[in-house]
């Protein structure tokens, strides 16, 4: 058996039973990103609903995000603490309570603390569900199932895209919205019923629960960050991911109108390119990790290189205007960085044991969304001291993608060294194991 099949010591076996529970947390996960995405389709009706300006309603997806970013680290630890099943139904009762906060909001202040809410429990499923994957399918498929779970959220993304604009615009805000958290019920019942956190005999491989909370959030953070393998993997998610969530998340359509003269529709299209190109991205990934593991930062860096590319394309075209061909291979090469995103989660995950995963994830999934939030605003100032000149605004992803770049070739020589020893220690101990 080739090092890259082997089972490891204590590796779940999968099979159907663990597909049945890990698409329990998946549908949470699912229905999460349908709410988290709901504004997009609604930045219209927003603004008219709580008469608010342009930049009073960028604070929405921008608390959404700063909310989702505070918590990825809390959430980490609360996922190695508590378990999966219980911060998976904290985080189903918040997002649906913030979903039915906003279309019943009377205000502009409460419709941005629904958003909070909605954020909140949103930060609480992705982790998790990646948590629910390693205990329950073996090593080997952590990066298809990862993929997989990414794949999962666009589809809530073109969910919305699709279904939530079409309610919105037939039956109304208040009834749109509210009909849409019923989601969120329908998901809380079956994981309340049927989900757990792991097979029957993956907890005995685990030491006692420490008991005292500041030690534990102390050992499991510094044990975490020591890790190259965890630090590569936030720059990772920290470069790949934040050109195509700020594109979608708020700058993408007002650019294609505004700067580049399409219509609305012309520039949905483009963004639902940009959706199903990650989508189908994912799947090809997925597989060249699972059985290529060479392949990631490869991948990762041709990535982040031709996302680059295609940018710096668009952006210097000669009168700013480049032909639709362009924007097309620009939304397609975007799609690729979700999927690239993911595969941070394949540098964390060899380098720490099941009992820190939940906190080394959320160290990694913080990556991205720091970088997500700190370009909105950038794109935002510079259009701002432009007088509305997007190809200045949008350099601003250069410079943040030289920061992650710097950081992951630094870091990429410890990783690849700390994670051979790993490999080796695994190895030693399933061959050398005392005979009963």
């Amino acid at each position: 058996m080739s090092a890259g099949s082997a089972g490891l010591p204590g590796d779940p076996p999968g099979g159907r039973r663990a597909l049945v529970v890990w698409s329990i947390g998946v549908s949470v996960y699912f229905v999460a990103v349908i709410f988290r995405t709901s504004l997009g389709v609604a930045g219209l009706e927003a603004a008219e609903r709580f008469h608010i300006s342009a930049s009073a309603l960028s604070a929405f997806s921008i608390l959404q995000l700063l909310v989702y970013a505070g918590m990825q680290i809390p959430v980490g630890l609360l996922v190695d603490r508590l378990g999966t099943k219980k911060v998976l139904v904290i985080g189903a009762v918040l997002f649906t309570a913030g979903q039915l906060g906003f279309a019943l909001a009377p205000s502009y202040g409460t419709a941005l603390a629904a958003r909070a809410l909605l954020g909140c429990g949103d930060a609480m499923t992705f982790i998790s569900v990646l948590r629910l994957g390693t205990r329950w399918f073996p090593a080997r498929r952590g990066p298809m199932i990862a993929q997989l779970a990414g794949l999962a959220g666009m589809a809530g993304t073109l969910v919305s895209t699709l279904v939530v604009a079409r309610l919105l615009h037939g039956v109304g805000w208040t009834a749109a919205f509210a009909g849409s958290s019923l989601a969120g019920v329908l998901v809380l019942v079956p994981l309340l019923l049927f989900l757990k956190d792991h097979p029957g005999t993956a907890e005995r491989s685990e030491g006692p629960r420490p008991r005292q909370g500041a030690a534990f959030v102390r050992r499991q953070l510094s044990s975490s960050w020591a890790e190259p393998g965890t630090r590569i993997g936030l720059w990772v998610h920290f470069t790949s991911q934040f050109p195509a969530m700020v594109f979608l998340l708020l700058w993408g359509l007002p650019f294609l109108v505004e700067a580049q003269g399409l219509t609305p529709d012309a520039a949905g299209g483009l963004l639902t390119l940009l959706v199903v190109s990650n989508m189908l991205v994912g799947l090809v990934y997925g597989q060249i990790v699972a059985r290529h593991h060479a392949a990631r930062l490869p991948l990762v860096l041709g990535t982040v290189g031709a996302t680059a590319a295609v940018w710096a394309l668009t952006l210097a075209w000669p009168g700013g205007r480049p032909p639709l061909a362009v924007l097309v291979t620009l939304c397609v090469v975007l799609g690729a960085g979700g999927p690239a995103s993911m595969i941070g989660f394949d540098f964390a995950r060899p380098a720490n044991p099941p009992e820190r995963q939940g906190t080394a994830s959320g160290i990694v999934n913080m990556g991205g969304f720091v970088a997500s939030m700190t370009t909105l605003l950038a794109v935002g100032l510079l259009l701002d001291l432009t007088g509305g000149e997007y190809r200045a605004a949008f350099s601003a992803v250069f410079v943040l993608q030289a920061l992650g770049l710097a950081r992951i070739v630094r870091l990429r020589g410890r990783a690849a060294t700390r994670e051979r020893e790993r490999l080796v220690a695994s190895r030693v101990t399933t061959v050398h194991v005392p005979a009963a």
